[in-house]
């Protein structure tokens, strides 16, 4: 699903395809993909038809004085284009006063004019209506599939593709959606926050189309390409006021840092994201970081080219990100009750702090977000749920730290990384009096600092349909022989997972000896098969691995969670070879903890 490059425009613009071809494998139900995977977030060529009434339609023109157009891809003879035109053009009248655009295309050549005629009166589309009767347009969108639709902003940048909402899809009909992903694409540019989701496949039939037609940018430059990439993969961090240790916002500092930039490209190491490629299921994660080959490749050739500045007439427009919470304001926070205080240099234990939540009756998180006042020194963060039952069991610090471990984590910041926003319908349950037992870990960075950190919750507004849950499969008995550079333990646990239940994410966690891990899934009738492989763990980056599309497990399998540590002198980050080293806190001691993300139906409570 790779976009083709173009020069920039003035507006976005949102696309509405439609075509001719088989039905496509996909199409029973959207599924979540990485955006860059899918050319979201690059430039797309301007292009030129004529529609049905004979009148020019020029991309750069549509753009002009609007905030965005949508394409639409449809079809009068594909069911499913047929059952969402009323949909698309209710969206089109709601955004019209807001500066959008709808743009409707239809490939499919045997469509005859009466039809079309038909729908665009019987639908009241204001939009251009173009037959793209040889298919010339869709290739140059490289859609995929009918009912496919894409969101372009002022510069030609693509900000959206994929399916209208999860309504309708081959063989099943809802009442009304439960995902409405155009819509909240919509609904995001014009507020000016960020997409949550860029990306999905759409429902509908599938599409054959000569990408010959397509055009190409004869040149990457900085403006057309380049700029548009960094945005993407690496500005969350390296931005003024984030994680970053050096910002990458305009030409001049990407060139003053190029040969770092060059350095970790090459080697894998950023953009962060350590799954391997070889990984089976689900072959796509929604949250990949990773560079696609031909960004790599671009990235790469630029910088080793000169450089090259380009019409700053292509440039994105300006990348906005959200104020204080990226999750909106919270309806609670809460905050250490004290500043935590970090030394210049040296290394500092694990701070463990519980708060008490002051909630008087049970609450269900739709989002979350953690935000340090000092992010410069914060490593990563894990909170636990300490139930009210739990601090009266006469039990060691040791033990009851190993039970909120095991149990799950509730909510976790990394560098780049601190919130999380459940699907619609979906939320993580809190009980009332609970408290919250945060795990920080500080690294000096040269700076005496202090860092009182504060997480904010948005509650949902009524019980969700499904319940977030965390477990893990864990290994306390773990012991690590000295100057063994490949040690191997593995935990395995009977699927805790309910029937009905799905895996959404895995999120493994050691420290500075682990090396590499992977979780695996043994089906009751004793088959394995990859679910995780991370072949280079890097205690850095604790990375959380989402799904692209929810996994489904077996009553009576099994999962296996197998990590890899090196407590040899060739391990740079090993504090002590000569340590027999065991489970503990900190980081001169190791875990092993494989944490699942599932969702369950929500319990329906007994009056």
């Amino acid at each position: 699903m790779l976009m083709k490059l173009g020069r920039s425009a003035a507006v976005a613009v949102v696309l509405v395809v439609a075509a001719t071809a088989t039905w496509a494998k996909d199409a029973e139900a959207p599924r979540v993909v990485p955006p860059q995977q899918a050319g979201v977030g690059r430039q797309l060529a301007d292009f030129s038809a004529t529609d049905r009434d004979g009148k020019p339609v020029r991309l750069e023109e549509l753009l002009k004085g609007k905030q965005a157009i949508v394409v639409a891809v449809t079809s009068t003879t594909c069911p499913i284009s047929k059952k969402y035109l009323p949909t698309l053009a209710a969206l089109e009248s709601e955004f019209a006063a807001k500066g959008i655009a709808f743009v409707f295309v239809n490939p499919i050549a045997t469509d005859d004019a009466e039809s079309m005629a038909k729908v665009i009166a019987g639908n009241k589309l204001a939009g251009p209506y173009i037959h793209d009767a040889k298919g010339a347009l869709v290739a140059q969108l490289d859609a995929e599939s009918t009912a496919e639709c894409f969101l372009i902003d002022a510069k030609r940048t693509l900000l959206y593709r994929g399916a209208v909402d999860d309504q309708y899809g081959l063989g099943y009909n809802l009442a009304a959606p439960k995902l409405t992903f155009l819509k909240d694409a919509l609904a995001a540019l014009i507020g000016k926050k960020p997409i949550s989701i860029g990306a999905t496949t759409a429902p509908g039939c599938a599409l054959e189309h000569t990408k010959d037609a397509a055009t190409e940018v004869s040149k990457v430059t900085y403006h057309n390409r380049i700029s548009r990439i960094v945005a993407a993969q690496c500005q969350e961090c390296h931005r003024a006021g984030g994680v970053g240790p050096f910002p990458l916002e305009t030409l001049e500092q990407i060139v003053a840092h190029k040969g770092m930039i060059r350095k970790v490209v090459e080697k894998g190491t950023m953009p962060p994201w350590h799954a391997a490629e070889e990984t089976k299921y689900p072959g796509k994660w929604a949250n990949d970081r990773s560079l696609t080959p031909n960004d790599k490749t671009d990235l790469l050739n630029w910088l080793k080219n000169g450089t090259p500045a380009g019409d700053a007439a292509d440039a994105p427009l300006p990348r906005v990100y959200p104020g204080e919470w990226r999750i909106g304001k919270p309806d609670a926070i809460v905050v250490l009750p004290k500043p935590v205080t970090i030394p210049a240099t040296g290394t500092m234990p694990y701070e463990h702090v519980t708060v008490a939540t002051g909630l008087t009756e049970e609450k269900w998180i739709q989002a979350y977000e953690i935000i340090p006042t000092d992010r410069a020194v914060v490593h990563h963060v894990l909170v636990h749920i300490i139930l009210p039952v739990d601090e009266k069991r006469a039990i060691g610090e040791r033990l009851q730290n190993l039970l909120e471990e095991s149990r799950g984590v509730f909510a976790a910041y990394v560098p780049g990384n601190g919130s999380l926003i459940y699907p619609t319908g979906t939320a993580k349950r809190l009980p009332k009096g609970a408290k919250l037992f945060f795990q920080i870990h500080y690294t000096p960075n040269g700076t005496a600092t202090k860092d009182q950190l504060r997480l904010g919750m948005k509650f949902a507004a009524n019980v969700p349909v499904n319940e977030a849950k965390v477990t893990a499969v864990a290994n306390p008995r773990i012991k690590i022989p000295p100057m063994i550079e490949d040690h191997v333990e593995t935990a395995t646990m009977r699927a805790r997972i309910p029937e009905g239940a799905v895996i959404t994410a895995f999120m493994p966690h050691t420290h500075v000896r682990g090396k590499k891990c992977r979780y695996e899934l043994i089906a009751p009738d004793g088959t394995t098969s990859m679910l995780l492989d991370v072949p280079h763990y890097d205690f850095n980056w604790q990375l959380r691995y989402e799904l692209s599309e929810p996994m489904k497990v077996a009553q009576g399998s099994k999962i296996r969670f197998t990590v890899h540590y090196d407590n040899s002198p060739n391990n740079p980050a090993n504090p002590d070879p000569k340590a027999t080293v065991k489970w503990g806190q900190q980081t001169s001691e190791e875990m092993m903890l494989g944490y699942i993300e599932y969702h369950i139906p929500t319990p329906v409570k007994k009056p």
